[in-house]
């Protein structure tokens, strides 16, 4: 295979990866004009359309998908060979792509950027931001963070973070108003601020708990969001409940007075973020560096060994 048609099968798989001209184009150091006249060149040889475009969207046709089925795997393969002499010379290389839940992007890995890319600069991440539990095989991910019970089958799962517990939250003006609710039954007098899953489009049963009695509430309001700042900073402004999934967004709030917790002895605990990956395929030697950094076990103390404060499990 000439060089020529090396960098058109890369530059079409990485088309295929991002679902975007602009996004592959900024991966591969080329303006997405000289991509575009890549993959024409790739079209034009195989004298076959791979891609459908449209202004807001690129998609594989049929072709295109039996295409990148085939070399996906091989370029998987060569990135691997190439991480793992670079793993044996002392360092870790290429490209870690990683798929992640926004609360998971905001509390783990934003704050570690920096350490990550210090301690491994020919490392380089892709992360995207998926609130709708994507398939990470499919989607061609080296991983996934999720919460513990959206774990995929065949997965090797790494702890991130301790279980958490689920919060209804509310403005004291709101309370002040409408009342305090003493069971979750109540809430179906109030106003709820509802959460849409992403994955289905259904809103959300506000789950509850006390001495062995579970309860789900049905809960309605005048806000449905699939965004949870939102959802906080409707409570804050009084328009009704919100159920907290994410402690570190009602946090200060809860500290300032903002926002106060009801129904704290109904309170259910969920697992915490897992990281999860494929145990069909050897782990990077980057997707290690990766775990390692997320954890805190990079940061050793003189007269100390790292800490290993996750643990890793295998789902069938």
């Amino acid at each position: 295979m000439r060089g020529s048609e090396f960098a058109e099968l890369k530059a079409f798989a990485a088309v295929v990866e991002r679902a975007s001209f602009a996004r592959a184009a900024e991966h591969l150091g080329l303006s997405p004009s000289a991509l575009s006249q890549t993959i024409r060149q790739l079209e034009a040889r195989l004298d076959a359309r791979l891609l459908n475009r449209t202004t807001r969207s690129v998609a594989p046709t049929a072709a295109g998908d039996q295409l990148y089925g085939r070399i996906a795997p091989l370029f998987r393969e060569m990135a691997d060979a190439v991480a793992e002499v670079s793993a044996a010379a002392g360092r870790a290389s290429g490209t870690l792509r990683i798929n992640t839940l926004g609360m998971a992007a905001r509390q783990v890995i934003a704050p570690r950027l920096g350490r990550f890319h210090c301690a491994h600069p020919d490392v380089a991440l892709d992360i995207v931001v998926d609130d709708g539990l994507s398939d990470i095989v499919a989607g061609r991910f080296d991983a996934g963070i999720r919460v513990g019970g959206r774990l995929e089958k065949d997965m090797i799962a790494v702890r991130l973070t301790p279980d958490v517990s689920l919060i209804a939250v509310a403005s004291p003006d709101y309370l002040a108003h409408r009342g305090t609710p003493r069971s979750p039954v109540d809430l179906h007098k109030h106003a709820c601020i509802n959460w849409r899953l992403q994955i289905d489009g259904r809103a959300y049963r506000w789950e509850f708990e006390k001495k062995g009695k579970r309860l789900e509430i049905a809960a309605e309001g005048p806000l449905v969001t699939n965004n949870a700042d939102v959802g906080v900073e409707a409570a804050v402004q009084g328009l009704g409940i919100a159920y907290a999934f994410d402690r570190e967004r009602v946090d200060a709030h809860l500290a300032q007075g903002r926002l106060v917790q009801v129904l704290a002895d109904w309170s259910v605990t969920r697992p915490g973020l897992f990281l999860y990956y494929s145990n069909r395929r050897h782990m990077q030697p980057a997707l290690g560096a990766f775990i390692d950094c997320l954890l805190d076990r990079d940061l050793v103390v003189p007269g100390s060994t790292p800490g290993r404060r996750g643990h890793s499990t295998r789902r069938r």
